[in-house]
């Protein structure tokens, strides 16, 4: 047992994890229905699935990057929670209407009914690819702290997790993991207020002297408005990138994305829906403030000590916090994992039953389903461990869903319009969306752009397509 770990955190982490389990194991009873294991009959309250939604978005992407983020630089990153507002209302007003008039279980049912199943499945497969790699990356950054602080390896690490989110995905579905994701929020989120408190008394003056210090350094900037950069495409916090990329990247995550989206059908009615959504903006805003502000001080702490990428936050709880409240802090990274791990399972075997196997009322096969994609992402996390990173995990997150999610929003969009499209139009919008976001990369442009470009992409590609089928089919039949 290294330096850093007391038996008394080990103990606690032992109840924590043990908790989760047999909580899982009793909510069970109430998942003897798909409808159930999917969607908790509708029955959820608003509030809980509001801070699910934080904690499933935010994970532990934010416990370790985001105040590392603040540490190496300023506020910037915090431009993108404002854009997540604006998102969020832009989905409340023109998607959510449409799933709650279908009384669908899966989003990606709509696509079919609207533009056929082979649609659907395209549309369900990219939602698949590109949870698996997200939350993969979700995934190994929790690995990276966990192995900081425990004798693991990142491959028992990622085991562990796995195994007791396993547990309590498969006996208690989504009601299980929405109310065990409003205990994670609430525990990380008590966890950085406590990081505050011992941070100001390592800092002579407390937090006012330390706060004082980041403003002479010129570290609490939060709206970018450089002159070299607003005007540049190829600054991700420039003003305009961030507020519209974080416009975008929300109303296609929370409008398209049925990780998202699944546990906002859970609530009773559309308007508990809309609470539900844009209350969890805000509260994104003030929990990336909250970390930012952990990041910034930890850099007074350490002096500014040049410290490995992501690794800020883990040596502050590594050296300064006292036993217990290790066990503490680490039980809320690893109920961020699980809550991430937990919802991607569900949501992934969601849409495969729905959208691919059809066999919607099977509960035996949609446990096994989410056990199998569940094997799939700790293999994922474990994989990404051999790769070369250069960003920090937040970012490697937020960019892998950039490549897809302006191709899915695009699409929904034209589900809104009149037109009737051929299938093969709405194929070559989403192939001309994702070769524009690898023109983009290539030119160097900034990912905060990447779905805005691809939505305007995808659906001006889809109307060109369409014009010209449908005029070479009707000369063909002339």
């Amino acid at each position: 047992m290294p330096a850093t770990i007391n038996a008394i955190d080990i103990w606690i982490l032992t109840f924590f994890l043990g908790g989760t389990v047999l909580y899982g194991i009793w909510s069970g009873r109430y998942s003897k229905t798909t409808t159930a294991y999917f969607l908790a009959e509708r029955t959820m309250p608003w509030y809980a699935v509001m801070l699910s939604v934080v904690a499933t978005e935010t994970s532990v992407l934010t416990f370790i990057s985001v105040p590392g983020l603040a540490y190496r630089g300023n506020w910037f990153f915090l431009q993108l929670a404002f854009g997540y507002i604006l998102g969020r209302v832009a989905v409340s007003l023109l998607l959510l209407p449409l799933y709650y008039a279908q009384g669908i279980t899966s989003i990606y049912q709509y696509i079919g009914q609207r533009f056929g199943v082979r649609v659907q499945r395209i549309t369900s497969a990219i939602f698949l690819v590109t949870r698996i790699l997200a939350d993969g990356v979700r995934f190994f950054a929790t690995a990276l702290l966990v192995q900081t602080l425990l004798p693991l390896t990142i491959p028992q690490a990622v085991l562990l997790m796995g195994g007791v989110t396993l547990v309590y995905t498969l006996a208690g579905g989504i009601r299980s993991v929405v109310w065990m994701d409003t205990v994670q929020f609430i525990l990380y989120l008590g966890c950085g207020l406590l990081s505050l408190w011992f941070i100001h008394g390592l800092i002579e003056g407390g937090l006012g002297s330390g706060i004082t210090q980041m403003v002479e350094a010129g570290k609490l900037g939060v709206l970018n408005f450089r002159g070299g950069e607003v005007l540049s495409l190829k600054a991700a916090y420039a003003f305009p990138a961030a507020i519209l990329g974080g416009a975008f990247l929300s109303f296609a995550s929370h409008g398209t994305d049925y990780m998202m989206v699944q546990r906002i059908l859970s609530t009773r009615n559309i308007s508990a829906a809309r609470m539900a959504l844009v209350g969890s903006g805000v509260f994104v805003t003030f929990q990336f403030a909250l970390f930012m502000l952990v990041g910034g001080l930890l850099w007074v702490v350490f002096q500014g000590e040049a410290i490995g990428v992501d690794q800020e936050y883990p040596r502050f709880i590594a050296t300064y916090l006292p036993a217990g409240l290790k066990g503490v802090l680490l039980a809320g990274v690893l109920a961020a994992a699980m809550s991430t791990l937990s919802s991607s399972i569900n949501s992934l075997a969601s849409s495969t039953v729905n959208d691919w196997l059809k066999r919607t009322q099977d509960m035996r096969l949609s446990r096994l389903v989410s056990l199998g994609w569940g094997a799939v992402l700790m293999g994922t996390a474990i994989i990404i461990m051999l790769l070369p990173r250069e960003n920090a995990v937040v970012v490697l997150g937020l960019q892998i869903a950039s490549y897809t999610y302006g191709g899915l929003l695009g699409l929904f969009l034209l589900g809104r319009t009149r037109t009737s499209f051929h299938p093969a139009a709405l194929v070559i919008g989403l192939l001309g969306a994702a070769g524009a976001v690898l023109t983009l990369k290539g030119l160097g442009i900034a990912w905060t752009w990447y779905i805005i470009v691809a939505t305007a992409v995808n659906m001006g590609l889809a109307y060109g397509a369409n014009a010209i089928l449908t005029l070479l089919y009707a000369r063909k039949g002339d």
